[in-house]
């Protein structure tokens, strides 16, 4: 597990057993798929992925992956984050399941959609 804050994501992920690794890099290789214009950063000490703004965060944790998709995002998919533990910008997928791969998937374009609006909203704002 970490003892620093990393450089990068893959210095993040390496710091992992090899069984989570593996469910970490899946997250991650879901979200570049998904977000293909998207960059990688480390914030707050974990992996994050930037597109007009902060959109999405995942961790490693003991018993799950984290992922932060924001609390609109957890909002608008309530009803398919029903199996899981949330909170108001947190979702817990359990290390013993497969990851939610599509639902990952979906709530990534959800959120380029949401910056990509809210940067129009930005732009014709500094038009007036």
């Amino acid at each position: 597990m970490l003892t620093s804050v990393p450089k990068s994501i893959d210095e993040y992920i390496a710091a992992f057993p090899k069984d989570i690794q593996v469910l970490l890099q899946q997250v991650r290789t879901t979200i570049k798929k998904a977000a293909p214009d998207a960059g990688e950063a480390i914030k707050y000490a974990m992996p994050a992925f930037t597109y007009k703004g902060n959109l999405v965060y995942f961790a490693g944790c003991k018993n799950h992956i984290g992922f932060y998709p924001t609390p609109s995002a957890i909002i608008a998919f309530k009803k398919d984050l029903a199996a899981y533990q949330t909170s108001k910008g947190a979702i817990q997928f359990p290390l013993e399941k497969p990851m939610p791969l599509g639902l990952i998937t979906k709530m990534v374009k959800y959120r380029l959609k949401e910056n990509s609006e809210k940067e129009k909203v930005k732009a014709k704002a500094k038009k007036r």
